[in-house]
């Protein structure tokens, strides 16, 4: 097995455990979010793109929230969605598709939502609407241990290196930016893991990417990375994306996040990704050993 997938199926298994720890925050977080009643908000009037289903995009790369099992997609970001299919008495039906893909295709109306990991930014808010965020994170740099590029964490510290970004996500338009970062180049990676394996092999000089699962993702590393020290280098969350102006749709989505928090049943899909997950993952290092 290619030393990638390998990474891959370690950093299933430690993000899955950090989301689950970062979840049984979420019932604390639920009371800062909108105001929204199930009594606001007639469900049987919420139009879908397609009559009597609800169309999700995803990007199935970035498990626990989205990940293939065969060829059916899973996760956080799928239960969710369901739940909100369930709500609205529709079926779910899930596109799996490049990331890009997927925010250009809610833009469009073509999704009428977009579950994966989407964090949000002024940027962003400027061409779609988000749902209240349902998980809050930070970003920081990773480095090789053994040789590390970047000893300060900030924007400065990655000037003139490679730096190492999932593609489209928030942490790839903010090296990109100039106002924010100016490296020699960024590298851009459709699934982290690969960026990982890229970054112990000293590829590339870092990689930005959320706080959690970098922690968990140095403690699988055997010692080969690790995080810099010093405060994140920006802010993040997650939400779900919807086409500009649905307000309809966005009322019921945050209807159902609010009741997911509140019932304790948002603990239960992290917890229940975090199983699977680790799973897979004991089940595939005893098939290699």
């Amino acid at each position: 097995m290619k030393e990638e997938d390998l990474v891959m199926k370690k950093i299933v298994a430690v993000l899955s455990a950090a989301l689950m720890s970062m979840s049984l925050g979420m019932a604390a977080y639920a009371g800062e979010t909108e105001a929204s009643t199930e009594a606001s908000v007639d469900f049987s009037a919420v139009k879908t793109v397609v009559d009597g289903q609800l169309t999700v995009g995803t990007e199935a790369g970035f498990a626990p929230y989205e990940y293939l099992v065969g060829d059916q997609v899973e996760g956080v970001d799928i239960d969710i969605s369901q739940a909100i299919a369930d709500k609205l008495g529709v079926k779910l039906v899930v596109q799996n598709m490049d990331f890009d893909g997927a925010l250009a295709a809610v833009q469009q109306g073509k999704v009428d939502i977009v579950a994966a990991g989407v964090s949000v930014s002024p940027d962003r808010e400027k061409v779609m609407d988000f749902s209240d965020k349902y998980v809050d994170s930070s970003d920081v740099i990773v480095v090789n241990a053994a040789s590390p590029a970047v000893k300060e964490s900030s924007a400065d510290a990655l000037k003139d290196l490679t730096v190492g970004v999932q593609q489209g996500n928030i942490a790839d338009l903010w090296v990109s930016n100039p106002d924010n970062a100016s490296p020699k180049s960024v590298q851009r990676y459709t699934k982290f893991a690969q960026a990982a394996a890229d970054l112990a092999n000293s590829k590339i000089d870092c990689i930005v990417m959320d706080k959690v699962p970098a922690e968990e993702l140095v403690k699988s590393s055997d010692g080969k990375l690790a995080i810099v020290d010093g405060d994140p280098v920006f802010e993040d969350s997650y939400a779900i994306a919807l086409q500009k102006g649905n307000d309809q749709m966005k009322s019921a989505v945050n209807v159902v996040i609010e009741e997911l928090k509140k019932s304790g049943e948002m603990d239960q899909i992290f917890a229940s990704h975090a199983e699977s997950a680790e799973t897979e993952a004991e089940t595939e290092a005893s098939t290699e050993a």
